[in-house]
């Protein structure tokens, strides 16, 4: 895993143990509304990036952001893939302008001939 994302896993958990706590709600408490053990809860807040998904999700239900799961890997947000289709536009746009240069250079030997 790239070190950046671990330290954002880590963050992501140590800002869910601080909204735990800031909800004045032990880790027994917090664990049983996750449906989880308080070992796996612990890692959760460790930014673990073993804990499940569906556990993450859920912890995020619980502070009320799960909102932001459906903007996470949003096609007009990954940034590689408007990249490529850039990339991939100007290159299109190389290509017509070559061949209508080519096009051009033709009609005007044609009428030469």
């Amino acid at each position: 895993m790239p070190p950046a994302t671990a330290a954002a896993l880590e963050k992501l958990g140590a800002d869910l143990a601080v909204a735990r706590l800031r909800r004045r709600e032990s880790l027994k408490t917090w664990a049983k509304r996750l449906g989880v053990t308080i070992p796996t809860l612990v890692r959760l807040e460790a930014g673990d990036p073993g804990v499940g998904i569906g556990i993450l999700a859920t912890a995020l239900w619980l502070i009320g952001r799960d909102s932001e799961l459906v903007q996470l890997a949003a096609p007009e947000h990954d940034k590689g893939a408007l990249d490529q289709d850039v990339r991939q536009a100007i290159a299109l746009g190389r290509e017509r302008a070559r061949a209508s240069a080519e096009a051009r250079l033709a009609r005007q030997q044609g009428s030469r001939s």
